[in-house]
Formats: structure tokens, C-alpha cells, sequence
């Protein structure tokens, strides 16, 4: 076997390689854990794009804001409309998940079961899209965040690189743009307002809300209340009413 020993040493560089790409991959995400983003994969995709097409208008606003400085109604509409469970599973709700492999096995619409773990981790490493590796990719950071992060911080940091518009991101620059006000000055609907867009902000818009948007908005609310209101977020179990929300 005389090529044997060529093949193990491919297999030992690949496997330096690989070992080398998950500890500079965790410690990116051990940093990010106590130093605020300064931009994220998704903002540098948007912005690349304007390049490439030449938007010449376009302008990307975002800017860091604080758990401290926000209002606390942000987060929790934040989970209401997005991932109930949040607070409790750790990283990926599998009932969610089979609840949409059940509807696409029926004919239905496929609809989203990510959690804002997922949703974190994709909006900070990676890129739009449905691929199976990209798909590979968002579960690999999403249990680096989990095993690294608290639930705290990664809704902080999904607050403040979630797009709220074209080119509008974070909780920061949308409070600013669509009201006129700090975050920490969102009031209940304002905030449902805000999340009542994130399934898709290309298509929903915070300013020129449509009928779905407001009907949403309103069903956010509702959920804000029956969860108990920002006290929810500290809860150590779930209530026996507590169920996923669905992406539309």
C-alpha cells in the first residue's frame, strides 16, 4: 500500500484544518459574547448587493444599542411573535420543526420553524438562502451560541442585527427611522409593530403597515399579554398554555 502514507497525512492536514476552523469559529463567537457585533454577515450580503447593482441610494443604518437602553416591551414582542419557546429550549424546537415537515408532507405552504437562536446565528455568520450547508452551518453556530451565550445575549444581539427594513437594522436605527424615538421608548404596539414585520421585511413594511401587518401587530399583543408581559423572559418553566408561533 505504498500510497497509505500519502493519505494519511492528506487526512491529518484535513483534519488540522478542520479543528483550526472550530476553534477560531468558537472563539469569534466567545468574543462576540461580551463585545458588541459591528456588522454581520447579512448586513455585508445587503450592502454588497447595492454595490454590485449600483444603488446608489441605498444607505445601511445600524448602530449598537444595550439590553439597558431598550424598552422592555422589544424583546418580549420580539419572542411573542417569533419563538415562544425561547426561553426554554436550547437552540432548536423540534416540535416546530416536525409541525413544518408535516405541513409540507400534506401540500401546504412550507413555513419557517427557526428559532432566534437560528435566527441569530445565520444573521451574524452566514447568508440568505435554503441550502442544505448553509442550513449545516446556521445549526453548528446555533449550538456554539447556546453553549456559549445566555439567552439574554442572544436576543440582545438578534434585536440589534435583525432588519427591520431595507437597509434598517436593529432595534436602534428602526425605533429612530419608523417612530422618531429611542428604544427605550417603544411602547407594546410599537414593539408588536416591529416584530409584526420580521418574517419578511422586504415584503412588510413598519411604516406603511398593510392589513396583515396590523392584524399581526394586534395577535403579537395578545400574545405579550398571555405570556405574562416582559416577566415571561425570566421564567424558569414554561406555562401550560405556552405554544410556538408560527412564521408566516
Amino acid at each position: 500500500m505504498p500510497h497509505l502514507p500519502l493519505f494519511r497525512r492528506l487526512l491529518r492536514y484535513a483534519g488540522i484544518v478542520v479543528l483550526s476552523w472550530v476553534a477560531l469559529s468558537w472563539f469569534v463567537v466567545l468574543v462576540l459574547r461580551f463585545v458588541p457585533p459591528w456588522t454581520s454577515a447579512v448586513m455585508m450580503e445587503r450592502q454588497l448587493h447595492a454595490w454590485v447593482l449600483g444603488e446608489k441610494d441605498f444607505r445601511l443604518r445600524q448602530h449598537w444599542v444595550p439590553w439597558s437602553r431598550i424598552s422592555a416591551w422589544a424583546p418580549i414582542a420580539m419572542v411573542a411573535g417569533e419563538d415562544q419557546k425561547f426561553p426554554f429550549h436550547h437552540g432548536f424546537d423540534f416540535g416546530s420543526i416536525q409541525n413544518a415537515i408535516d405541513a409540507a408532507d400534506d401540500g401546504k405552504r412550507l413555513r419557517g420553524a427557526s428559532t432566534i437562536s437560528q435566527q441569530t446565528a445565520k444573521n451574524l455568520f452566514l447568508w440568505n438562502g435554503r441550502s442544505f450547508m448553509r442550513k449545516g452551518l446556521e445549526a453548528y453556530f446555533t449550538v456554539l451560541l447556546e453553549l456559549t451565550w445566555s439567552k439574554q445575549r442572544i436576543l440582545e444581539v438578534y434585536m440589534n442585527v435583525a432588519q427591520f427594513g431595507d437597509g434598517i437594522y436593529g432595534v436602534g436605527s428602526a425605533s429612530e427611522t419608523f417612530f422618531h424615538a429611542s428604544p427605550a421608548q417603544l411602547s407594546p404596539g410599537q414593539a408588536a409593530r416591529l416584530a409584526a414585520v420580521l418574517p419578511n421585511p422586504d415584503r412588510f413594511h413598519v411604516d406603511r403597515p398593510s392589513g396583515y401587518v396590523l392584524e399581526r401587530a394586534h395577535w403579537i399583543e395578545q400574545q405579550v399579554t398571555q405570556l405574562g408581559g416582559p416577566a415571561y423572559l425570566e421564567s424558569r418553566r414554561p406555562p401550560g398554555n405556552t405554544r410556538t408561533a408560527r412564521r408566516h
